[in-house]
C-alpha cells in the first residue's frame, strides 16, 4: 500500500523531470544561431579529429558527447584537461576542433589548458554555463548550456545543466550526421557487434553452409540416397540439382518423413528425389540481407525453416537455416 509520504516522492520525480525538460526548451530560444551555425561550420569542416574536454561531471558528458560523434560518423576522443597538462595534450593536432564542457567556465584545469590550445591555434567550442566567463571569451563559438536552477533540492549538483550540455552535444552530432550524408549502412558499419548493425551488415553468404558442405543429391537418388544425404549434411534437407548444377527443388526430413505415409515400406526405394522433392522452392540470393531471409522464413502462413541459396542463374550454392540466423543474434 502506498503512504503519503511514497505519493510525494512519486510528484517529485515528476516535478524534476517538467524542470528539466523545461530547462531543455529554454535553451532552444537561449541557444544563439549564429553562435550554433559558426560550431557546426567548424565540426563540419575539421580535417581532423573532435577533442572533447571536461571535468567532474562535465567530464562525463564529454566522454558521452565524443562517444556519440565518433559512432556517428565523426571521429572524436574525450580529453582530461588535467592529463593534457602532463604529455596527454600531444594527442590535440592542429587541423583538430576543441569541443570544451564546463558549467562556470572557470575550472582551473581547463583554464589552464587555454593557453596551450591557443598555441597550437585549434578552435575552441564551448558549451558553457556562464557567457562572460574565461572559456566562453577564449572561444570561437559558445553555445549557451546555462540553466536558471539545478533539480537538485540544494541546487547545488549539476543535475540540470549536465542535461542541457549533453543534448546540446547530441543534436550537434544528429546534425552533423545529416550534413555528411550518414546512411543506416554507414552506422551500422560502426555498429557491427549490435542488432542493427548485423540487420544491415550480416548477409545470407555469411551464415550459409556451401562449399564442400553444399548438400545436394540428382533427381535420380534413391530413398536411401537421399536419408544418408540428410544426415550427413546436418542441416535437416538436401538441394535437389540438375547435372549444371542448377536447383530443381529441396527435400527436407519432414518431406523424407512424409513420404513414409505414400508407399509401403518394401517400396521406398522406388522414390526417387524428384519424385519426393518440394518443386521450384522458395530461394535466397547470397548478398540478401539475413535479415530479409528471415523474415522471409518467418512472414508466411507456414514458417520455413531452410532455405536454398541460388544465384543470378539459379545455380545451386547452399542451404541457409533459419536456426542460424536466430544463432547470428538477428
Amino acid at each position: 500500500m502506498t503512504s503519503a509520504a511514497d505519493r510525494n516522492y512519486v510528484s517529485r520525480i515528476l516535478e524534476v523531470l517538467r524542470m528539466e525538460a523545461n530547462a531543455l526548451t529554454v535553451s532552444t530560444e537561449r541557444l544563439e544561431p549564429l553562435q550554433l551555425e559558426r560550431a557546426i561550420n567548424l565540426l563540419a569542416n575539421c580535417s581532423g579529429k573532435v577533442v572533447v574536454a571536461g571535468v567532474g561531471k562535465s567530464g562525463l558528458v564529454a566522454r558521452k558527447i565524443a562517444s556519440t560523434l565518433t559512432s556517428t560518423g565523426t571521429a572524436a576522443v574525450y580529453l582530461h584537461p588535467a592529463d593534457a597538462l602532463h604529455g596527454d595534450l600531444g594527442l590535440v593536432a592542429p587541423k583538430d576542433v576543441v569541443v570544451v564542457l564546463s558549467n562556470s567556465g572557470e575550472t582551473d584545469e581547463l583554464i589552464a589548458m587555454l593557453p596551450h590550445l591557443k598555441h597550437r591555434n585549434v578552435p575552441i567550442i564551448a558549451i558553457v554555463g556562464t557567457l562572460n566567463s574565461t572559456l566562453a571569451r577564449n572561444a570561437e563559438a559558445v553555445l549557451d548550456a546555462s540553466v536558471e536552477q539545478e533539480a537538485c533540492p540544494l541546487n547545488l549538483a549539476p543535475i540540470t545543466s549536465t542535461l542541457v550540455a549533453l543534448a546540446i552535444g547530441d543534436a550537434v552530432g544528429a546534425i552533423l550526421m545529416e550534413i555528411k550524408g550518414i546512411t543506416s549502412q554507414d552506422f551500422a558499419s560502426n555498429h557491427p557487434a549490435g542488432q542493427l548493425g548485423k540487420r544491415l551488415t550480416l548477409r545470407v553468404s555469411d551464415l550459409m553452409h556451401g562449399g564442400q558442405n553444399n548438400a545436394v543429391v540428382p533427381p535420380s537418388a534413391t530413398w536411401t540416397t537421399i536419408a544418408r544425404a540428410i544426415s550427413k549434411g546436418a542441416l535437416g534437407a538436401v538441394n535437389v540439382i540438375d547435372p549444371a548444377g542448377k536447383l530443381l527443388g529441396i527435400i527436407t526430413d519432414g518431406d523424407l518423413r512424409r513420404s513414409l505415409e505414400k508407399v509401403k515400406p518394401t517400396d521406398l526405394e522406388r522414390l526417387t528425389a524428384g519424385e519426393i522433392m518440394t518443386k521450384s522452392p522458395v530461394v535466397v540470393p547470397p548478398d540478401l540481407l539475413a535479415y530479409e531471409a528471415l523474415q522471409l522464413m518467418e512472414n508466411r502462413p507456414s514458417q520455413i525453416a531452410v532455405l536454398p541459396v541460388v544465384d543470378e542463374d539459379r545455380v545451386c550454392l547452399g542451404l541457409i537455416r533459419i536456426h542460424d540466423i536466430v544463432r547470428s543474434g538477428l
